[in-house]
């Protein structure tokens, strides 16, 4: 009999052992304020918002050119021939097409140097979780931002230190 309750005394204590050492390790870090706070992406940030101003002032001056002819066009319609007339609408309707093209071309290059400026830093920032992670000893770090509590060990300022800023 006292064998017996010494092997379950043991298997518990077994079973016990090997559910704490199932647990994974987890941890959080935020990474909305890495990004927010680095030097690189702030960078990128500058860099999309002349690219987008030029593209901006660009599209504002084909809308003023545009509208500039509407108005002289709409003016001197019935002074000109129904020829002239109808040149002159197709004329606007290519040039509006030309802004329309415009603004989806901007549009769809300004994804593209967001991508392409910000695709590196993400990268550098998934780097650094995974080696600060690994280096605390955590099988899982889980983005803050995502939870709903937040109680456990925050890396955050240890990706911060690793990223140098």
């Amino acid at each position: 009999m006292k064998k017996i309750k010494t092997l379950m005394i043991a298997a518990i204590a077994l079973v016990g052992f090997q559910t704490v050492n199932a647990q994974a390790k987890t941890a959080h870090v935020d990474v909305n304020e890495l990004m927010s706070k680095m030097p690189a992406v702030l960078d990128a940030q500058n860099q999309l918002k002349k690219l987008s101003d030029t593209y901006t002032a660009e599209y504002k001056t084909m809308v003023e050119e545009y509208q500039g002819k509407l108005k002289k066009y709409d003016t001197e319609a019935s002074t000109v021939t129904d020829a002239v007339n109808q040149t002159r609408q197709q004329e606007v309707q290519d040039m509006a097409k030309r802004i329309s093209d415009y603004q989806e071309t901007a549009q769809k290059d300004l994804q593209k140097k967001e991508s392409d400026l910000m695709k590196p830093i993400t990268d550098k920032v998934k780097a650094s979780i995974q080696k600060v992670g690994k280096a605390k000893g955590y099988q899982y770090v889980i983005n803050a931002s995502d939870l709903l509590l937040a109680d456990g060990p925050d890396l955050t300022a240890d990706i911060k230190k690793d990223l140098g800023f």
